[in-house]
C-alpha cells in the first residue's frame, strides 16, 4: 500500500485529480470506478477544470459507481445518479449512456446486483477505482462485518452512516436504510485502487485501514491485500498514523517519486 501525505486537503484533492487526469489522457477508453460523498466534491470540481483546460478526451470512458441507495427514484435529488450527473458527468461532457450506477428503484435488488457485476465483467473490469472511507471504516457501503470476499449486493446501512447522510434529505424524508453496493471482493478486483481521505474525523479510520489488523471490523483494511493501492491523505487524516514519519520519508510532501540509484 502506497501512502501519500500532503500538507493540506487541497493538495491531496489535486493529487487525486492529477492521477485521474493522467490516466484518462494516457488511456481514453479506461474503465473508471467512481465514488460519491462530500470528500469527492472538490476532486470532481478540479477534474472538470482539468478536463476543460487540457482537452482531456472523455467520450470513450466507461464509469461504474460504487453504490446507490435502494428505493429512491433515480431522479431524486439525493440519489447518487443525480449527484454524479450534476457533479461530474454533465459538466465534464461524459455521455450518460457510458455511466453506470446500480438501479436505485430496482424491484429485485439481488437480480440488479448480479446484473451490475455482469456489466463490469463485460466492460473488461475496472482499471482504476476511486474510493473514500467512512468514519467507521466502510468503503462503498460495505459496513463493518462485511465479508472481505463480498460481491455487489444489498446492504443494510448502520445508524452512524444514515446519520452522516441525513443532511442530504428533506426534513420530511427518512434517510434510506439500504443501498446496493459493490462488494469488497468487487473493489479488490480493480487493477488499481486510489483512496482519498481528508480531515481529522477520518484519522482513526485511516489508521485502522493502513496499520491495523486486517478484518471485517474495518472493511477498508482489505486494501492491504491489493497489489496496487494508493492512499492519499491530508495532514489531519494522517494524524493518527504511527509510521507517518516513514511514509513522509518515502514520499516527501506526498510526491510519488520513483526510487533512483545514488
Amino acid at each position: 500500500m502506497k501512502v501519500l501525505v500532503h500538507s493540506s486537503a487541497e493538495l491531496a484533492q489535486q493529487s487525486v485529480c492529477d492521477v485521474l487526469t493522467a490516466r484518462i489522457l494516457a488511456h481514453p477508453a479506461s474503465v473508471i470506478g467512481l465514488a460519491t460523498g462530500g470528500t469527492m466534491e472538490a476532486v470532481y470540481d478540479k477534474l472538470i477544470l482539468s478536463i476543460t483546460r487540457k482537452a482531456v478526451p472523455v467520450r470513450e470512458l466507461l464509469t461504474f459507481n460504487l453504490d446507490e441507495y435502494w428505493g429512491l427514484a433515480p431522479n431524486h435529488p439525493a440519489s447518487y445518479r443525480s449527484y454524479m450527473n450534476a457533479r461530474l458527468f454533465d459538466p465534464a461532457g461524459i455521455p450518460r449512456e457510458r455511466t453506470f450506477l446500480p438501479v436505485a428503484d430496482a424491484v429485485e435488488p439481488d437480480a440488479e446486483s448480479e446484473a451490475y457485476e455482469q456489466r463490469i465483467r463485460e466492460a473488461g473490469g475496472i482499471d482504476l477505482q476511486l474510493l473514500g472511507i467512512g468514519q467507521n471504516g466502510h468503503i462503498g457501503f460495505n459496513e463493518p462485518t462485511s465479508s472481505l470476499a463480498s460481491r455487489t449486493r444489498l446492504k443494510t446501512l448502520t445508524e452512524s452512516t444514515r446519520k452522516a447522510n441525513r443532511q442530504y434529505f428533506g426534513d420530511d424524508e427518512e434517510t434510506p436504510k439500504y443501498a446496493i453496493t459493490m462488494g469488497i471482493g468487487t473493489i479488490l478486483d480493480a487493477r488499481e485502487c486510489l483512496l482519498l481521505a481528508t480531515g481529522e474525523s477520518k484519522a482513526e479510520a485511516v489508521s485502522r485501514m493502513i496499520e491495523g489488523p486486517l478484518g471485517a471490523h474495518c472493511p477498508a483494511s482489505a486494501l492491504q491485500l491489493h497489489p496496487k493501492a494508493t492512499v492519499v491523505l491530508d495532514a489531519d487524516a494522517a494524524s493518527e498514523l504511527k509510521l507517518r514519519e516513514y511514509y513522509q520519508h518515502v514520499h516527501p510532501d506526498g510526491i510519488d517519486r520513483q526510487p533512483t540509484h545514488g
